[in-house]
């Protein structure tokens, strides 16, 4: 018998319920459904918050991380979260990727209806990451960095007069092609299915718009159609062929830019079965690319613009409910390692980064500032917001000296940092050797976080299971010994932590899934038949820790 969050219970009255979990799920006299029932074993157990020793350790938060979404769904994921955890993280969710269109509009609508609510409940969010290298609105930037449109002349370029010629030297790919005479004039003739180059032999720019006109004529109404330097041109007649009419000389003029990868310059001329065709005169001209690249301060403009409005946006919805945020999202490249023997910022040339426009000696003191002002300007108090740089891989001692090597230049140009997010990759190992390894890491980790003076954050905590031979154990086969030696580690982790680090650095520890996924990560455990949530031994192992016990 476990303890449930059930989906049943949607449709049960709340009088229905156990005296013993009445208030369980009151949060400001919000009840968040559906309620619990009450099974054993773990039926006795409060919310999982409500074990820690507000007191004893004044700044501690327990968060859960969520997808916008599910939340605003006001399901189960929605009610264990606000019953058991003091604060809820979105991860991407609220990240400008997710919110920002190619043209720059800003959807907030998830955002706003979270917040309403978070609001109407005195809940508290943990803000997605400001600015980062993925999950950013990378179209809206392409945009807004792209060349800029500059006005161009028309270049005549080359010619050709086939009135002045007595034998066609051009090439013929189909067909038949030949000088003769027509209407008193020489003419180029074209037979019945010819495929003739009517002009080449000049080189093509990609980005050039080419206008080709020539003078044709037939005895009766002609059907073709146009390849211009390997790119078919569409015509305005039935099935987008070129159309004229016989009898009489007419001027085709054709627009068109050469397929990509093409530099040689060329309109061939595809007759159908049409009549013999007979060609003057070809003329072909282009306006240039009528873009030119930003200048270096044009696009630091640009990005100065995109950060503000950026800030601007996200802090006139979020009016300072959310007063704690990720700055920064793993800035870290382990793959390039300055003299110094630190590792670099991210950096491409493929994409905009943000530090490659601001600088990364300017990166944190830019973004900081103007987020600052932003959640000032609209309602925020400038005392309660806090500033922290997420990256994972702290465990690496080159990874995190390089990450304070950073931040200790960001300090010293002025930006507000104010703790740092450790994003983690914990695993319980059988073998013995192995787990001491393991704890050994943590406490190291713990004990470097705790040595920048800064507020310390735990993020993802979610552990993974290992057998005796290094083999994950997934959620269907792990036993209840192993479920309980897992629960054990979760436990000692957050005892850890509460001991290693002092309380004015203590900024809470997030659980990265509630629920088990493929691996036995969670909480809760989901029944396969009725989809409800059952606690686990994991969801006691926090609420003795928590308690000291």
């Amino acid at each position: 018998m476990k303890k449930l969050i059930s989906n049943t219970l949607l449709m049960l009255a709340a009088g229905a319920l156990a005296v013993s979990c009445a208030d369980y799920n009151e949060t400001n006299n919000f009840t968040a459904q559906p309620d619990p029932s009450i099974v054993e074993p773990y039926k006795d157990l409060a919310p999982v918050k409500t074990y820690l020793d507000r007191e004893q350790f004044p700044n501690m938060t327990l968060g859960a991380q969520l997808l916008a979404a599910d939340f605003n769904k006001q399901e189960l994921a929605h009610a264990a979260a606000i019953t058991n955890f003091d604060n809820v993280a979105f991860g991407t969710s609220l990240m400008s990727g997710k919110i920002i269109n190619a043209r720059g509009v800003m959807n907030f609508l998830d955002m706003s209806d979270m917040l309403d609510h978070v609001e109407e409940i005195d809940g508290e969010v943990f803000g997605s990451p400001l600015f980062a290298n993925a999950n950013q609105a990378d179209d809206w930037l392409n945009m807004l960095t792209a060349p800029i449109e500059i006005p161009v002349d028309f270049v005549e370029g080359k010619t050709v007069d086939y009135t002045t010629m007595s034998k066609f030297e051009g090439t013929v790919e189909g067909g038949s092609a030949s000088i003769a005479k027509y209407d008193g004039e020489n003419a180029l003739k074209i037979g019945a299915l010819g495929k003739v180059r009517i002009i080449e032999g000049f080189e093509v720019d990609p980005k050039a718009k080419y206008t080709t006109t020539f003078w044709a004529k037939a005895d009766k109404d002609a059907t073709f159609e146009v390849v211009f330097s390997g790119n078919k041109i569409t015509g305005s007649g039935p099935n987008g062929k070129w159309t004229f009419k016989g009898g009489k000389w007419n001027k085709i003029v054709v627009e068109a830019q050469s397929a990509a990868g093409e530099t040689e310059g060329y309109l061939r001329f595809e007759n159908s079965r049409s009549p013999v065709v007979y060609i003057q005169k070809v003329e072909v001209g282009y306006y240039p690319d009528n873009h030119r690249p930003q200048t270096a301060q044009e696009i630091i403009d640009t990005i100065d613009y995109a950060i503000h409005a950026w800030c601007d946006g996200l802090m006139d919805i979020n009016k300072g409910r959310i007063s704690s945020f990720d700055l920064i999202d793993e800035p870290i490249d382990t793959k390039a390692v300055l003299d110094n023997g630190m590792y670099d910022l991210n950096h491409s040339t493929e994409k905009i980064f943000w530090q490659d426009i601001l600088g990364s000696e300017q990166y944190a003191p830019v973004v900081s500032r103007v987020a600052s002002a932003a959640f000032e300007k609209h309602g925020g108090n400038p005392a309660e917001l806090r500033f922290f740089i997420s990256e994972s891989g702290l465990d690496s001692q080159q990874k995190f000296e390089s990450l304070m090597h950073w931040i200790g230049i960001w300090d010293k140009n002025g930006a507000k940092i104010d703790g740092i997010n450790a994003k983690l990759n914990l695993v319980y190992s059988e073998d013995a050797t192995k787990q001491a390894a393991n704890e050994a890491t943590l406490n190291r980790l713990l004990d470097n976080l705790v040595s920048t003076g800064k507020l310390v954050r735990l993020s993802n905590f979610d552990i993974k299971y290992q057998d005796a031979n290094g083999l994950a154990v997934s959620t269907s086969n792990i036993s209840e010994v192993q479920r309980q030696q897992l629960a054990n580690y979760y436990g000692a982790v957050i005892k850890t932590y509460l001991t290693r680090v002092p309380r004015d650095q203590q900024a809470g520890i997030c659980k990265g899934n509630l629920t088990d996924t493929g691996d036995p990560v969670g909480l809760w455990s989901v029944n396969k038949d009725t989809k409800d949530w059952v606690r686990t031994a994991t969801y006691k192992a926090f609420c003795d820790a928590l308690a000291g016990k």
